[in-house]
């Protein structure tokens, strides 16, 4: 029985320097290796865009978005994208958001949505989050939310709407 391919959408986010591979935009880039080098086939890769940080994190973060493939099933993945923090020198306690060395999270799935204790997908913050749908728009522009049946570039229009200003 052949292994089935699928196909997922992740954020990539970064706010610290390291030694070993420089600024955040440089963590991101050494993150598409260490995925390759893991078996995950990387389609496509945005821009990374700079945006400020969230919570009480004072640097500014480097963030991107990719469609991947895998055979892995997304517990699986979201095991390897942990795994692959925790080498960037990620720790799993402290406060939330943080500063990080390396973020990666499973935004959408082309299997449409998987819910277990530990991953929810679609993430259920990311029609919230311009940091995430506007990388993710440049490579997924069509890809659908199985939830609001939106497209990504829809979702990314109606965050970024201007709205008028309360009187």
């Amino acid at each position: 029985m052949a292994n089935v391919s699928n196909l997922f959408l992740i954020a990539l986010g970064s706010n610290v320097r390291m030694a070993r591979d420089g600024p955040p935009r440089r963590v991101l880039e050494s993150a598409y290796e260490v995925l390759e080098d893991l078996g995950i086939l990387i389609h496509a890769v945005s821009q990374t865009i700079t945006t400020p940080p969230m919570g009480p994190s004072q640097r500014r973060f480097a963030n991107a978005a990719a469609i991947i493939e895998t055979s892995l099933r997304p517990d699986q993945l979201l095991a390897v994208l942990k795994a692959t923090e925790h080498v960037f020198g990620r720790k799993t306690h402290g406060q939330r958001w943080n500063a990080r060395v390396l973020d990666l999270d499973i935004v959408l799935w082309d299997g449409g949505i998987w819910e277990s204790n530990s991953l929810l997908i679609p993430h259920p913050e990311f029609r919230k989050r311009d940091f995430v749908l506007q990388p993710a728009t440049q490579i997924g522009g069509d890809w659908k939310d199985p939830i609001t049946n939106l497209s990504l570039a829809q979702l990314y229009g109606r965050l970024t709407k201007p709205r008028p200003v309360p009187r």
